[in-house]
């Protein structure tokens, strides 16, 4: 089982990147959970309705606003687990998420590709998916699998299992995808149980994982409370990623955003832990600044690197695994 380098290490002298203070981490910590007791959550799916009000939260069903007690949101913290185990197909490929350990993986998704043999810059098809899967396999440097293309030689409404047949069936690594819903996620599941040797095996050995994004700001859509929920019934890694833009869907400043981000995340944990305590979860983010003049997200930059390692940060005092993008 792999078990990479540590990161943000203490030592005594040498260069170090300290983005918060321990103070600054509860002051943005206190802010969220301020947010979340008094302003709420948007959420859209009536289980998700159901499961918060059933859990101790103030649900508005004609508004679909949640607001969550404080106790609710740090008890879901503590319930979820500070190691996540991402099984491979092949076992020299498992990886362990605890504490400071930096693995890596490729980024999704890319909406065009070169042509192997034209050069020509192009819509991915599923055959692009297949290829990148074994490029991916091959590179050591990568740790586990995201889907870097998406398929668009297929119908849309099912996209999500051709990715997924595209990669569970080309690399021996850890396999993350973005199902699309609650039902695709199982049949996700189904596929990866036949790969594995049935579900038993599946629950010992979870060869996939899910990602999933609520909408900014404040916002659990149905699509996103499904993944959580099904996820979390599946005792499956369901890694929930914020995509905040700082100037557009958060506050300008860096600490209203990453309390708006923060909110997001330990809204879709604490849905996760009220729907099956202890299911493993990662605290995701793809939050950046916006370009003020382009109206766009930007990455590679100054910004965007100082966000993700305030985000790491944040997760590391919550002793949660975390994703963050990079550039």
């Amino acid at each position: 089982m792999k078990r990479n380098l540590h990161a943000d290490i203490q030592f005594n002298g040498g260069l170090s990147l300290n983005i918060l203070t321990d103070d600054e981490v509860n002051k943005i910590h206190l802010g969220t959970l301020e947010l979340l007791d008094q302003t709420g959550v948007f959420v859209e799916d009536e289980k998700a309705l159901d499961c918060f009000e059933s859990g101790g939260a103030r649900v508005d069903k004609k508004t679909k606003m949640v607001q969550i007690p404080s106790y609710l949101v740090e008890e879901a913290i503590r319930s979820a687990p500070s190691k996540v185990i991402l099984a491979g197909r092949d076992s020299k490929h498992d990886i362990v998420l605890e504490g400071n350990r930096v693995h890596f993986t490729n980024f999704s998704e890319g909406v065009k590709v070169n042509d192997l043999q034209t050069g020509e810059n192009r819509t991915p098809v599923k055959k692009d998916l297949a290829d990148s899967a074994r490029i991916i396999d091959y590179l050591d440097e990568v740790d586990f699998c995201e889907k870097a293309l998406g398929a668009h030689d297929v119908s849309q409404k099912t996209v999500p299992l051709h990715n997924a047949e595209a990669y569970l069936t080309n690399t021996t690594k850890h396999c993350a995808f973005g199902p699309g819903n609650g039902k695709l996620l199982n049949k996700i599941l189904e596929m990866a149980a036949v790969i594995i040797g049935g579900f038993k095996k599946l629950k010992e050995r979870p060869i996939v994982s899910f990602t999933t994004c609520p909408v900014s700001p404040l916002k659990l859509v149905t699509d996103c409370c499904e993944i959580i929920m099904e996820s979390a019934k599946n005792n499956v890694v369901c890694n929930i990623l914020s995509m905040a833009m700082s100037g557009g869907t958060a506050p300008v400043s860096t600490a209203g955003t990453l309390v708006t981000h923060n909110a997001e995340i330990l809204s879709g944990i604490t849905l996760s832990q009220l729907t099956r305590k202890g299911a493993p979860v990662i605290y995701g983010s793809s939050t950046t600044a916006m370009d003020l003049k382009l109206a766009a997200a930007t990455v590679g930059t100054p910004e965007c690197a100082l966000i993700s390692a305030a985000v790491a940060r944040i997760a590391k005092n919550y002793l949660l695994p975390c994703y963050v993008a990079g550039g």
